[in-house]
């Protein structure tokens, strides 16, 4: 009885989102799934209590992302993020793999908004600096390299003889979304991972529109995760 009380009021408060969007939504809460390893991770936990702060992504994701990067590190190729805000996820993704990551983002808020996003129109999430991204990963000990600009047209050339075992995007957008991915991945390894962060999102019907894309494509599998992601 409580289940369904608390399904039916967050489904009452996301009501709004719901109906802006082209796609099915409901309250996801799977009956039966109830494991739950981040709780005894204690490298994850040391890390996360350092920047949660600094991200709007949940522990379900930010686990995920953790475990991801783990599982990709015997690849001899780099680590990207592709919007990383205040820097949380990614400096969580630099610290589970034990390796340098680049963290691009415009600092000037959400870009390339068009008639396939359902909700936002541009400017968004622009409280975050270049600065601040830096000193939270000297604060963690992680190495990041921190490019401010629209990617990949402006920071692009930064990276591009970069071979890649993971990239996290989380643009918002569609047309951030397909230029990104579409630049990164030629050049993502075999085995590599590409995440999106915000397939699941009620506000971003323009990721999932572009995940629907990928997925008629023969040269990758996409897993929809009921966390939100979609990896590819």
């Amino acid at each position: 009885m409580i289940r369904e009380i608390l399904v039916k009021a967050v489904g009452s408060l996301l009501g709004a989102k719901f109906t802006r969007s082209r796609f099915p939504h409901s309250f996801i809460a799977p009956r039966d799934s109830t494991y739950s390893p981040w709780r005894a991770d204690a490298d994850f936990q040391r890390v996360y209590e350092q920047i949660k702060a600094y991200t709007m992504v949940e522990v379900y994701r930010c686990y995920e992302l953790w475990t991801l990067a783990l599982q990709v590190r015997h690849l001899n190729g780099s680590y990207i993020e592709v919007g990383c805000w205040r820097g949380g996820t990614g400096c969580l993704i630099a610290a589970a793999a034990g390796k340098p990551i680049v963290l691009c983002d415009t600092f000037s808020g959400v870009v390339k908004t068009s008639r396939a996003d359902n909700t936002y129109v541009g400017g968004e999430h622009s409280d975050a600096s270049q600065t601040a991204v830096r000193e939270l990963a000297r604060s963690i000990g992680v190495e990041a390299d921190v490019l401010a600009g629209v990617f990949p047209e402006d920071t692009g050339k930064a990276v591009a003889e970069m071979r890649f075992a993971m990239c996290h995007i989380d643009v918002d957008v569609y047309r951030s979304a397909k230029d990104a991915a579409e630049w990164l991945w030629p050049r993502v390894l075999p085995g590599g991972i590409v995440v999106f962060d915000d397939y699941g999102c009620a506000t971003c019907d323009g990721i999932r529109e572009y995940v629907h894309e990928l997925g008629q494509r023969s040269d990758r599998i996409i897993v929809h995760n009921l966390n939100g992601h979609a990896v590819a």
